[in-house]
């Protein structure tokens, strides 16, 4: 867990919050009427986007099914976790392999009340919960090397939550130092919205009016970046419905892909 001398963010109502614009897109009730007004502001101008919302999710499941089962990883670094919802990173990967490590980072103080649904976790495997700011790398994985063996292979998640960084080189240094501390064999798993439709480039323009933390687009092209020198998984940097796929669904303008650190 966090240092005892962090200080937890306070819990602000009257603040639109990501975590609970997310949560409430995603169908959930971990919410407040701010949140719910910047999502219904969002969903005028896009209505497929509380599909979307889900169809990413998905995409998280399938890569952590991916990670834990043909892979053979058996640890989880997963970075912005967001709100507890269905198919969380934990139970989609102990359901393959039961001894799973997970550790989940956010530092949004809603996600800090409900750490203990994060928390569950089969005998066999372990689950712990930090309160840090993906920003201070350091903190994240000084506090992560507790419950994860950095000399074997750790799968690092960022889903969704890199668009939050504006500049690109912030960003890749984020993911450059991550995976600097883990082994040959780690990998890199992302997916984020893209700007390549007007649509979710006015929805995004909807949501930093209102949000506390804006989000900034990316082309697929900047988002490739973020996996320079791994080795892309099948099939890809791609939009996130079209990444080994197990039912039909539309294209969107989420991209994701998972790289592996030779």
């Amino acid at each position: 867990m966090a240092s005892d001398e962090q200080q937890h963010p306070k819990l602000d109502t009257s603040v639109p919050q990501t975590a609970r614009i997310w949560n409430y897109l995603l169908g959930g009730k971990d919410n407040f009427a701010v949140d719910r007004a910047v999502g219904d502001q969002i969903l005028v101008g896009q209505p497929a986007l509380a599909e979307n919302a889900r169809l990413s999710r998905a995409f998280l499941a399938r890569a952590v099914r991916h990670l834990a089962g043909e892979a053979g990883v058996r640890q989880f670094l997963d970075i912005g976790t967001g709100l507890p919802t269905a198919n969380n990173t934990h139970e989609v990967a102990q359901s393959v392999a039961p001894d799973s490590r997970i550790v989940y980072v956010d530092n949004d103080p809603l996600v800090l009340a409900h750490a203990r649904a994060l928390l569950t976790s089969k005998p066999e495997g372990v689950t712990s919960y930090l309160d840090a700011d993906m920003h201070d790398m350091d903190l994240v994985l000084r506090e992560a090397a507790k419950t994860l063996d950095f000399s074997q292979p750790v799968a690092v998640l960022f889903m969704g939550v890199l668009g939050h960084v504006e500049d690109d080189a912030e960003a890749q240094a984020m993911v450059g130092k991550a995976l600097a501390a883990v082994p040959s064999g780690s990998y890199l798993a992302l997916y984020d919205g893209t700007d390549i439709s007007p649509e979710v480039v006015e929805a995004a323009r909807l949501w930093n009016q209102s949000a506390a933390l804006p989000y900034h687009l990316r082309s697929p092209a900047r988002l490739a970046q973020l996996f320079d020198g791994l080795e892309l998984v099948e099939p890809g940097l791609v939009s996130v419905t079209r990444w080994r796929p197990e039912a039909e669904a539309p294209e969107i303008d989420q991209y994701g892909a998972v790289g592996r650190k030779p």
